[in-house]
Formats: C-alpha cells, sequence, structure tokens
C-alpha cells in the first residue's frame, strides 16, 4: 500500500495509520500459506502479506524520525523495502516474515535519508554508515552512562571504541553531520531583501582583468612577430614550424626540408631558440627599460 501525496501533513499521516490498523495480522500457519501462494503467482496473498505488516514499518520508521525527513516519505521507502521482502521471503525457513524484512525496511529508509540529507555524498563506507545512523544514539548512552550532559567531544575516543571505528572518522562524521545544504537562495537579513548567493565571489575573471590580459597578450604577440622578423629566414622557419605550430615538424621532416641530417637540424633548433630569447630579452630592454632591469 502506498502513501498518497496528501500524506504530507499530520491530519493525512493520522488517517492512514488508522486505516492500516484495520488490517488484521497473521498467523505463523497463515503467513506461510500465503508466502506459498504468492511464490505461486497469487498476487493477492502477497498483498495481504504486505498490508498486515505496514504497521510495523511505521513503528521502524519512527525511529529515524531525528534525521529531519518526513515522516510520510520515511513510512513510503519502508513500504517498499516491505514488498522487496515479501518478493524475496522464504516460507521453509521456519522464520516470520517481520523478523527478515526489517532488514530491507531499514535498508530502504537509511539510503533515503543518506540521499536526502546532503548533496555530498554520505555514507560512502560501511564506517561512515555505521556513524551515521549510531553517532547521536551511542554517544546518548555515553552520556548517560558516565552523567556527562555537555555535550562535548570528550567521549570520541570511546565513541569510536564502541562502534570499532577510528577517532578522526567520529570528528568528521560529526562535522558533515552538523553542515546541512544550504539554499544560495535563501533569504539573508531581517527584510529579506539579499540572498546568499549575492554574498557568493564569483570565480569567473572580471571585466577589468579581461580586457588587461587582451592587451598584455596582444603586446606578447606583437613583440614575438618583432622578433621573429629579427631573424633570418631560415631560423624563422624553423621556429614556426617546431615552436609555434600545433603539428610541430618532426627533426627528421625539418632536416628533409633542408637537406641536411637530424642532428644538424638539432643544433639549429637550439641555436634558433636562443637566438629568438635573445632578442625578445633586447626588445624588451628597447621598450619597457624599467622591466628589463628590475628582471
Amino acid at each position: 500500500m502506498q502513501l498518497s501525496t496528501e500524506s504530507s501533513n499530520s491530519g493525512s499521516l493520522a488517517m492512514y495509520l488508522s486505516e492500516i490498523n484495520h488490517y488484521p495480522l497473521l498467523t505463523a500457519e497463515e503467513e506461510q500459506a500465503l508466502a506459498r501462494k504468492f511464490k505461486k503467482g497469487d498476487l493477492q496473498a502477497g498483498h495481504r502479506m504486505v498490508t498486515a505488516n505496514l504497521r510495523f514499518v511505521v513503528k521502524v520508521s519512527y525511529e529515524y524520525r531525528s534525521y529531519g525527513i518526513r515522516m510520510a516519505d520515511l513510512i513510503q521507502e519502508g513500504n517498499i523495502g516491505l514488498m522487496k521482502a515479501v518478493q524475496k521471503f522464504d516460507p521453509d525457513k521456519g522464520i516470520r516474515l517481520i523478523s527478515y524484512a526489517v532488514w530491507w525496511i531499514r535498508a530502504y529508509i537509511q539510503n533515503y535519508i543518506l540521499k536526502s540529507w546532503s548533496l555530498v555524498k554520505l555514507g560512502t563506507t560501511q564506517a561512515q554508515r555505521k556513524l551515521f545512523f549510531s553517532l547521536a544514539r551511542t554517544r546518548r548512552e555515553l552520556e548517560k552512562l558516565n552523567g556527562n550532559a555537555d555535550g562535548t567531544l570528550a567521549n570520541v575516543d570511546e565513541i569510536a571504541r564502541r562502534l570499532h571505528v577510528k577517532p578522526q572518522e567520529v570528528r568528521e562524521m560529526e562535522q558533515r553531520m552538523g553542515g546541512r545544504d544550504l539554499s544560495l537562495d535563501a533569504p539573508m537579513g531581517e527584510d529579506g531583501g539579499n540572498s546568499h548567493v549575492d554574498f557568493v565571489v564569483s570565480e569567473a575573471v572580471s571585466q577589468d582583468d579581461e580586457v588587461a590580459d587582451k592587451e598584455e597578450a596582444g603586446i606578447v604577440t606583437s613583440r614575438v612577430q618583432t622578433a621573429l622578423r629579427r631573424l633570418d629566414p631560415r631560423e624563422r622557419f624553423i621556429i614556426e614550424q617546431r615552436v609555434m605550430n600545433e603539428r610541430p615538424m618532426t627533426l627528421k621532416e625539418l632536416g628533409e626540408h633542408f637537406g641536411f641530417s637530424r642532428e644538424r637540424a638539432r643544433q639549429l633548433e637550439i641555436r634558433a631558440k636562443e637566438k629568438l630569447k635573445m632578442e625578445l630579452t633586447q626588445l624588451m630592454s628597447e621598450m619597457d627599460p624599467d622591466q628589463a632591469v628590475a628582471q
């Protein structure tokens, strides 16, 4: 049985709870007989098994009400887990359906909570899942046992020992559970005139920086072109084909172009690069003496 969308308010939830209490519980013999019929394709038998156990789903769902999720949504997920359990239930194992189904019910509820808790993925490891659903309960138990109700991190090591995890994992989970997602569109201030997104620093390049970058790139390009014109034609060809080309010529291709060996092409390339470097340095000195002195 599924909850309707109207079950979001307490009145509808109360009506749902009242309705499911009208479904009679099953004896062990009735449950086994229905399970065997369901295995043979009797869908009505499966429906009776589900409806008879809906109240147990509500009981399990209430254990997770402190996570800030609507109770109707928790019950809905638990019902899906119950239906999954009915599909896989084996009456010949000698156990009651609810004893088997409670694992599926909890699994579906816990997965839903983890997905709904944060956009940042939680519970990716077994230790994290254990911490997420056991941290608060274990802390309360220890505070009650030790008579310490201040909620400080003094019990981190003890919590870690009890849950068989590392103290650092406890601290990390406390921080992650304490930082829920915040909508950037949420209003700020008493008048609500601004939202959080208004104060988020943009990572995009500012208009002034973009103009400055374009001007600088233009100057650099101009100086490189001027330096290239100071090289002889062969040196300029080597730089253009080996350094500035998106698909540079190989040394072998360069040697074949000029009619000399690969090694000779390599030597000429080194010499051309050195000459270009010298020309650029001299050109910068001529155009910007203060920068040349600083360097």
